[in-house]
């Protein structure tokens, strides 16, 4: 795999604006992601970017780990009023209690799923038939904002109470997790997750 120091590589349009953005599109966007923790962890992130440049978000990645206790759904379902003020408090991360309080809202849903199916990930990944879906994309112009997979997703989530979880926000999160390759074809990595 071409690394996020490796400039002489085809990459999406969007990846090379910045080197977080490197990283992150090199080593985990698009790749399939089964673990519990980091599907919990992403599912929150998207939440919080509403409104927001993903850029902004992952310049605060490491914050919003330290402050949600490195996204420990457990700890998280059991915030209380304390907890929520301190998040306030903390520059460090996206200050909006309306995303704060559906964080530990999704955290509470997140462990029921995880209880009735033994694991989020059999949840999550059964709106794309357990499988990514390979697109074939020219240009980041035909890449869409939501698809019918993402709607159902959606429903479904809003439907059990999470919150922050419009079709939008799954489709991004259906990107980020690897159960849509949506890197152009000219990116190296289309190929590699392909493979």
């Amino acid at each position: 795999m071409g690394g996020a120091k490796d400039l002489n590589v085809t990459r999406c349009a969007w990846a090379n604006k910045n080197p977080l953005y490197l990283t992150y599109h090199d080593r985990e966007w698009g790749v399939p992601l089964h673990r519990d923790r980091g599907l919990f962890e992403l599912l929150i992130l998207e939440g919080a970017q509403a409104g927001l440049s993903w850029l902004t978000i992952l310049k605060k990645r490491e914050a919003f780990r330290r402050a949600f206790d490195n996204f420990d759904p457990e700890k998280m379902a059991r915030y209380g009023a304390d907890k929520i003020a301190a998040l306030l408090a903390d520059s460090s991360i996206v200050r909006n209690r309306t995303k704060i309080e559906a964080a530990i809202i999704n955290a509470k849903e997140f462990l029921e799923i995880r209880d009735q199916y033994g694991s989020f990930d059999e949840y999550i990944w059964q709106f794309t038939g357990g499988k990514p879906i390979v697109n074939h994309w020219r240009s980041v112009g035909q890449v869409p904002a939501s698809t019918v997979h993402s709607d159902a997703m959606s429903k479904a989530l809003r439907k059990r109470g999470f919150k922050f979880v419009g079709t939008t926000i799954c489709y991004a999160y259906m990107q980020a997790v690897g159960m849509v390759n949506d890197h152009t074809i000219s990116c190296f990595r289309h190929r590699e997750l392909c493979g």
